[in-house]
């Protein structure tokens, strides 16, 4: 029998759940793809989906891998978007950290055969969810200024990437020794533990930002929403951790858009948008890289079968950018 390798979630828990095991490989149903990933991100969610910290999760065993870029090897019946040997790529939450994928043929994309699958696979999420929220959710426009909380990390730094292009003042939080590459974005770092956020933001934009996007949990909210302009949105993404974080979000939404200051709240989450609208932005993420007008950071590469030692690195907190997992 014919196997193929994939990183295996066998039960809630720590690093100690991860195993690498070996699938049968089986010929794709109708309307569905097989494809040999190539590469893979690794982002929060797959550490968050392991522990048990999201609401409304597939039980172990699973495979983790939020997203993919990989080359169709097989077409099911009725296939006719993708052909074999087509470089393609797909939103899965789970399932991409594995040498082979099966996903229906209308979520995939295409992915241009010039393009390094390194430097592109931070765009298929991370990319995906700046791109998203600052341009169909927020609607930002040149000369505004925003605050990325959590700015040296894989979505951070893409915030930060797209907020140059944007030609917005952009200001980012991060550990002092992530400060260069808040810098190195054009953005201005601030230390989120040391001081007063609020008061660090206040001294550039003396009548608050117009935009601040947090990833980082509801912890944040209350010094978001007192960085903001009068008439500015806090944009939260992300899945929060847990139903009792999800409550709290929820709680804070309602009564800062009922309160008569101008202020709002957003929530966002890549299952809102939909597949076209991926399809679009992907279009116009990969036209960006390929004329080297965003710089996606990958702070490091790791074989599939060493994909451990990648969700070790990120649950260190020393990363800055995106890890991404290569398949030979």
């Amino acid at each position: 029998m014919t196997t193929y390798t994939s990183v295996t979630v066998t039960h809630r828990g720590g690093l100690d759940a991860v195993a690498v095991l070996d699938r049968p490989l089986r010929d794709p149903e109708p309307g569905e793809a097989r494809i040999r990933v190539i590469t893979a991100p690794v982002c929060q969610d797959d550490v968050a989906i392991r522990i048990g910290n999201r609401p409304f999760l597939r039980k172990p065993p699973f495979v983790p891998g939020y997203a993919f870029i990989g080359v169709v090897d097989a077409v099911g019946e009725g296939v006719t978007d993708v052909s074999v040997g087509d470089r393609v790529t797909a939103l899965t939450q789970f399932d991409s950290h594995a040498e082979v994928i099966y996903r229906p043929q209308g979520e995939l994309a295409p992915v241009p055969d010039e393009l390094d699958p390194v430097r592109a696979a931070p765009l298929v999420l991370n990319y995906l969810v700046a791109q998203q929220v600052l341009h169909r959710v927020a609607h930002v426009e040149r000369g505004q200024s925003v605050l990325v909380i959590g700015a040296s990390g894989g979505v951070g730094t893409a915030f930060l990437d797209l907020a140059r292009l944007a030609g917005l003042r952009a200001y980012g939080t991060a550990s002092p020794r992530k400060h260069p590459v808040v810098a190195g974005y054009g953005a201005t770092p601030i230390d989120y533990r040391s001081g007063d956020l609020v008061a660090a933001v206040r001294r550039h934009e003396p009548d608050g930002v117009d935009l601040v996007v947090n990833g980082m949990g509801p912890e944040y909210l209350s010094d978001g929403l007192a960085a903001l302009r009068r008439g500015g949105r806090l944009v939260a993404y992300g899945a929060p951790q847990g139903l009792g974080a999800l409550a709290v979000l929820i709680g804070r939404l309602v009564a800062t858009n009922v309160t008569p200051n101008g202020k709002r709240i957003i929530g966002y989450g890549t299952h809102r948008e939909g597949v076209t609208s991926f399809k679009e932005d992907w279009a116009t993420l990969f036209e960006l890289l390929g004329r080297r007008q965003i710089e996606p950071l990958v702070a490091g590469t790791y074989p599939l079968r060493r994909a451990r030692d990648a969700y070790a690195r990120l649950e260190s907190g020393s990363v800055a950018g995106t890890l991404v997992l290569t398949v030979p």
